[in-house]
């Protein structure tokens, strides 16, 4: 591994806030890097201050299409120097598989320090939607398709009320940061409860949306008050199941129709009913939530509402 501690002199550094900005990799990630895997190791200021040269950014691009392409973090380090060519380790080389089960392990034994500990290790580590769409995305179908045969109500709501806590404080502020689209968000009827939600508010709150978020099913019929009075941009519904087919066929079609706002589903239901819904007023944005999330800003540009 080569990487170049110092610049030369006449290279233009950049501080962290900056490398963050251009990234889109945030500083407490970054920090991670450097510290935990030896990453990057950006100039410091007499004080202590990190400063980036260009090729540290370029660097830390490289490692975002590794992670992109599901290479855990503790692989990057030995692919950064070989050619762009080189082929990604098969999942089953990696560790996805080893922190997906010390996760699952963490939530089915009721381990809240240990499912905290994890949690905060994978947003330092990884970015959100690498974060979302290779551990936590993939334990949740895991645990919901386990639950559909043993159902273990405790261990379910005892997660939701982890992540309600962690994803609302991280709301809160975000609410407060941006100035984005507010997205109005909800589960639908059969879903067994917010943990979709709650990873679909994580992401799109991440790509600086503000969201109202609803633990509960908001009735069809209330949507378009909803819409007026919080002024959302856009009705962004989510499930695990399948949900009725009169609920798919009829109710939700009508809902679109009835909003003055695009009405999109994305989560398993999504995935499940996208050729019946294809041709309906309905957007269906699909399963994997950072693509979906990624969908949203060109359809509310379509809508006319950007």
């Amino acid at each position: 591994m080569s990487i170049k501690a110092t610049h030369p002199p006449d290279t233009p550094l950049y501080p962290i806030r900056e490398v963050s900005r251009l990234t889109g990799v945030n500083s407490v990630t970054l920090r991670a890097w450097e510290r935990r895997y030896g990453l990057i190791r950006p100039k410091r200021t007499p004080k202590g201050h990190r400063l980036y040269a260009q090729d540290d950014i370029t660097r830390i691009e490289r490692i975002l299409q590794w992670l992109n392409r599901g290479v855990p973090v503790s692989q990057v380090v030995d692919l950064l120097d070989q050619p762009e060519t080189v082929e990604a380790p098969t999942p089953n080389a990696g560790d996805w598989i080893s922190q997906r089960q010390q996760l699952q392990l963490a939530i089915e034994a009721l381990d809240l320090p240990r499912l905290e500990a994890l949690y905060y290790q994978s947003l330092a580590l990884y970015p959100l939607s690498t974060a979302v769409s290779e551990l936590w995305q993939p334990v949740i179908l895991a645990l919901e398709a386990k639950w559909t045969i043993q159902p273990d109500i405790l261990a379910r709501r005892t997660l939701e009320a982890f992540l309600r806590s962690q994803v609302g404080t991280r709301l809160h502020y975000a609410n407060q940061a941006t100035r984005g689209p507010l997205l109005l968000l909800t589960a639908m009827p059969d879903d067994q409860g917010p943990l979709w939600v709650l990873m679909v508010a994580l992401m799109a709150s991440e790509q600086g949306y503000r969201i109202q978020m609803f633990d509960h099913t908001l009735p069809l019929e209330a949507l378009p008050q909803a819409v007026t009075r919080l002024h959302a941009s856009m009705v962004l519904l989510t499930s695990g199941q399948r949900e009725s087919d009169s609920y798919i066929h009829t109710a939700l079609p009508n809902a679109a129709e009835a909003l003055s706002v695009p009405l999109g589903i994305c989560g398993e239901v999504a995935r499940l009913r996208d050729s019946e819904l294809r041709d309906s007023p309905v957007h269906t944005l699909g399963d994997e939530l950072p693509q979906a999330i990624a969908r949203l800003r060109p359809l509310l540009r379509e809508s006319g509402v950007l």
